[in-house]
């Protein structure tokens, strides 16, 4: 069972200049304009004191596409790892389109398992972001601030 932190990630310009140009294929600036609007979402729910799965399972994508380091909820810090197939090592093309395929086919498996169905829309969001800034398919997850986006 995948393990989510509902932790959010400030991200900050030089998280962004890190992003390894092939680990994307939409533009950086509208993957970091989503990663941001990912994070403040989740932020925002856990101030209200909610949980938006989706917005999580597009942020915690996001954060492992990015390479990025994350804090767990006791201020410890680590490499983002893969959400579905937990694999610690740093995005890289092929564990991408690895990561891609589990998560299509966890999105799919009927009936879900319970922890996934605990976490409504986990899966989805992480399908979305991988579909839009990997494969090139479909719309930005999340409405993004076309002014971030450059």
């Amino acid at each position: 069972m995948p393990s989510v932190t509902l932790v959010a990630v400030q991200v900050t310009e030089a998280d962004i200049a890190r992003i390894p140009r092939s680990n994307l294929r939409v533009p950086r600036a509208e993957f970091a304009a989503l990663w941001v609007a990912a994070e403040r979402r989740c932020d925002e729910q856990d101030r209200r004191g909610g949980h938006d799965w989706y917005a999580a399972g597009v942020a915690i994508i996001c954060e492992w596409l990015a390479t990025a380091t994350v804090q767990t909820g006791g201020g410890r810090q680590h490499a983002a790892w893969a959400p579905v197939t937990e694999r610690t090592a740093r995005a890289y093309e092929e564990l991408i389109e690895a990561e891609y395929l589990a998560a299509e086919k966890l999105d799919l498996r009927r009936p879900r398992p319970p922890w996934l169905a605990e976490r409504p829309g986990w899966s989805e969001g992480i399908c979305a972001t991988l579909r839009w800034a990997w494969r090139r398919s479909g719309p930005p997850p999340l409405v993004i601030d076309e002014r971030a986006a450059g």
